[in-house]
């Protein structure tokens, strides 16, 4: 695996292993479901809920990658990089520039 130095250089990387209809539908709904429930979370005190975020997050993408990509998620190597990113193709597939 390449050497990432800066998000500029990562994000390129990480869509060329989101290239599958389904993994990128279940990383969409997964960080839905962390932005839903960090918003019900802080809007009704409820923090010990945060503690599903992670959860939320990971499951459905890690099941994306193992069923439909075939290729081992990027978090593993670069986990801060791959958070921001999810979050970024989450905002992408939003205005159109992603497609599922």
């Amino acid at each position: 695996m390449s050497t990432y130095n800066s998000f500029k250089e990562f994000y390129p990387f990480y869509l060329t292993q989101h290239r599958n209809r389904y993994c990128k539908m279940l990383h969409f709904f997964g960080t839905s479901l962390v932005i839903a429930n960090l918003l019900y979370s802080l809007y009704f005190w409820n923090y010990s809920l945060l503690v599903y975020v992670p959860l939320f997050g990971y499951i459905p993408a890690w099941i994306g990658h193992f069923m439909f990509e075939k290729n081992r998620p990027a978090t593993f190597n670069y986990p801060i990089y791959s958070l921001i990113s999810d979050f970024v193709m989450y905002k992408d597939i939003i205005i159109g520039k992603i497609k599922f």
